[in-house]
């Protein structure tokens, strides 16, 4: 290997080493720095500014003092103008209520931290927290202050509050505001944010149902119902309400019915249709599911035991089993036999009367006919002549009537 390529190879090799050194110097001060923070970064930028500027800008030491502001020997500062940092901003991080959510009327306490996002300290801060219309301060204020809170730092405070009787259910907001001053290239500036958080609110489940009902006497192959009487007490609302009956032994032409929703305050009854297949000893399960106010779904469960008997057999006199003749608006049974029994009897009379005045009538005609056949022709009409004659005369005034002579009678028998 001659001179000339050893002392080029050790030049690149050089340079090389140069290039590293320079790359890490690069990357790692800019880290150093940053590991600083808050204040010391920025005094670091600002004397990297003096670097190129005549003019020296006060700042926020690491001690918090306000550096003072060198000016150039011209009116013009005689360097370019450092532009304003950007605006602290102040954030939640994280809160905590308890466990699950909160019913209403219970206390709890309300934790919440939060950070200063900023490059400058923030200074003369107040907190408020503002629970709206669904929640209270319990027994403390709702306003805080702090001196100060350096930029990257954080704090955590709180706030004991309560859930008011009359808050509504699901997620409910809870406003945390806050207000601050801070220093930027020697100017004072305020600003302020608002921030919600929300906190889980349940009202308790008070949709209640009464024990079923059921009728006093249950037949083997006739349809009968099991009521049960339901009233929401909540002051939410209960939606999607269901009912089913299942058991073994029974049949069920709808054996799960829609109710549908129940508002707050809303009171009815369910009723439970079924046939009992035999006469036996029967367990059957009503079953009603529901979301509360809250959108969980709930499930109530209610076993009955009940017994079958056959039915009555129906009435072959009447034609009516015994339902039947109290469902006629009323009557008794007993009504109806009387009525019948007096139908018959009067039927039956009327055929023998009448048969009877039949009879008669003809008896009559035959009398009337023997007589005919007894006397003459001629007798029959003397008869009628002489009867009418009878009738006339006690009808005529009475009159004197001469005596005739015996030639005159003689005259009258010749013609006759």
């Amino acid at each position: 290997m001659t001179n000339t390529n050893r002392k080029t190879r050790f030049v690149n090799l050089l340079i090389a080493t140069v290039a590293a050194v320079v790359i890490m110097l690069t990357c790692m001060v800019p880290h150093a720095f940053a590991m600083a923070g808050g204040a010391e970064y920025e005094t670091a930028q600002a004397t990297a500014g003096q670097l190129a500027d005549t003019s020296v800008d006060g700042g926020i030491g690491s001690n918090g003092a306000i550096n003072p502001v060198n000016e150039s020997s011209d009116g013009n500062g005689g360097g370019s103008e450092q532009i304003a940092g950007p605006v602290p901003n102040i954030i939640i991080t994280n809160f905590t209520y308890g466990d699950g959510s909160v019913s209403v009327g219970s206390n709890f306490n309300l934790d919440f931290t939060f950070q200063n996002m900023g490059k400058v300290a923030v200074q003369n801060m107040v907190v408020t927290v503002d629970g709206g219309e669904n929640f209270a301060i319990s027994g403390g204020t709702n306003t805080f202050y702090f001196d100060s809170l350096w930029a990257g730092y954080s704090l955590t405070q709180s706030v004991p509050m309560q859930a008011l009787s009359g808050a509504k259910s699901g997620a409910q907001g809870i406003t945390v505001s806050f207000k601050y001053e801070y220093v930027d290239n020697n100017v004072r500036s305020s600003s302020s944010s608002d921030i919600k958080i929300s906190v889980p609110v349940s009202q308790p489940d008070r949709f209640q149902l009464s024990d079923p009902v059921l009728p006093d006497t249950i037949n083997a192959g006739e349809e009968t119902t099991i009521t049960m009487a339901y009233v929401n007490k909540g002051k939410g609302d209960i939606s999607n309400v269901e009912a089913s009956i299942e058991g073994d032994g029974i049949t069920s032409t709808q054996a799960t019915q829609y109710i549908g929703n129940v508002a707050s305050g809303a009171s009815g009854s369910i009723g439970f249709a079924f046939t009992p297949n035999e006469a036996a000893e029967t367990e059957a399960k009503l079953r009603v599911t529901y979301e509360d106010s809250d959108g969980q779904s709930q499930t109530r469960e209610f076993p009955v035991t009940f017994t079958a008997q056959e039915a009555a057999r129906p009435d072959i006199n009447d034609g009516m089993t015994p339902d039947d003749g109290q469902n006629q608006q009323g009557v008794p049974v007993w009504v109806w036999v009387v009525v019948a029994i007096v139908v018959i009897v009067s039927i039956i009379l009327t055929v023998v009367l009448v048969r009877r005045h039949k009879k008669t009538k003809k008896h009559g005609i035959d009398e009337d006919w023997d007589d005919w056949e007894a006397g003459s022709p001629a007798d029959s009409v003397a008869k009628d002549a002489a009867a009418a004659a009878s009738v006339a005369t006690d009808e005529a005034p009475t009159q004197m009537i001469a005596p005739a002579d015996s030639a005159s009678a003689d005259s009258a028998k010749g013609k006759a």
